[in-house]
């Protein structure tokens, strides 16, 4: 049975003193995009989380465009370069990627229902200084575990998507050095950094308007804005090349990053338990900064514009496109963080 993803965060929301039946569900809910929503959808432009949500939306949406767009020109390049630097300009993908995924968060009511409980004993404002404080500590509730599973597989299931399109163009710039305009000397390498720069400033695609989501029973596939991708073709690619392997990195292990995924969680919480007279909104749109992703993304849009700099043939552009503006940003966005032994 479908329920709206947007019926049920307001009813989280606004039954904030009521009790929230446990999931009957025995499997995780998947997050999809279907049709846009209508005029009597409620308007979500006022709300932070669901607006960022809207532009993550919107980025795997731009994703699955430049998946499935043949590459027959120095324009399918350029536009597909551009349409990525968009997201890349100040904080607007760590901001959706966090809002999406605390809306997965909030699909589990039992971990709200532990929320409301300490801000009832202690008082809301405490409670939000708290997950303020210390957003690592929204994980140790006693239903935070399988909020955090299921949040984690969201994570994970988007970057393995955003890698595949990465792979899919590092494959391209070997099959296009065969194709006449892609080998020719490219000479707008300034207009080409001119344009990655202005795209990070423009307005992003209306991604509220994609947002019309809904849960459904999903078995074992579980996803957020990756369900964009399902029933995608793959574009008409010579396979003449595979994917190089990826190294693994000796003496590298990865665990979930508890800060991280904490952040998320506590979005989730501060939204279960917010009300006019508390300071949560503030709260939420500080929680909404990830200073380590941030940062990662800054370098990726950095790398990005040395590789078209150093490039001379158009071909290179689907590699920079690949390694920088995909595989760095599928990086970023991992829900694991690396740590020397």
């Amino acid at each position: 049975m479908f329920v709206t993803l947007i019926a049920m965060t307001l009813a989280l929301t606004v039954q904030q003193d009521e009790t929230v039946q446990p999931e009957t569900q025995t499997t995780a809910p998947v997050l999809r995009l279907d049709a846009p929503q209508t005029s009597s959808a409620p308007d979500m432009r006022n709300d932070i989380v669901l607006r960022s949500a809207g532009e993550y939306a919107g980025y795997h949406r731009t994703l699955g465009d430049i998946r499935t767009r043949p590459l027959t020109s120095g324009s399918d390049l350029d536009r597909a370069m551009d349409n990525l630097s968009a997201y890349l300009g100040d904080e607007r993908l760590v901001q959706a990627w966090l809002a999406y995924a605390s809306l997965i968060a909030e699909q589990h009511p039992e971990f709200l229902d532990d929320v409301r409980d300490v801000a009832d004993y202690y008082g809301r404002d405490a409670a939000i200084a708290g997950f303020l404080n210390d957003p690592a500590y929204a994980t140790a509730f006693r239903n935070s575990d399988a909020a955090s599973v299921s949040v984690l597989e969201v994570i994970d299931e988007d970057s393995s998507e955003i890698r595949e399109v990465g792979e899919q163009f590092r494959i391209a710039a070997y099959d296009l050095q065969s194709a006449r305009w892609a080998n020719a000397v490219s000479r707008d390498r300034q207009a080409r950094l001119s344009a990655i720069q202005l795209a990070g400033q423009r307005a992003l695609p209306p991604g509220l308007d994609l947002f019309s989501t809904q849960f459904v029973d999903g078995g074992n596939d579980l996803g957020a804005a990756s369900s964009e991708f399902s029933g995608m073709t793959q574009p008409t690619l010579s396979p003449s090349r595979s994917a190089p392997e990826l190294a693994l990195e000796v003496g590298v292990a990865y665990e979930p990053d508890r800060v991280r995924i904490g952040r998320i969680l506590s979005i989730a919480a501060l939204r279960a338990i917010s009300d006019e007279s508390s300071y949560s909104d503030r709260a939420i749109t500080q929680l909404l900064a990830d200073p380590l992703a941030q940062r990662c993304l800054v370098w990726a849009r950095i790398n990005l514009e040395q590789c078209v700099a150093a490039g001379h043939f158009k071909y290179e552009d689907s590699f920079c496109i690949a390694q920088h503006a995909l595989l760095d940003v599928s990086d970023c966005l991992q829900a694991a963080q690396a740590r020397q032994d």
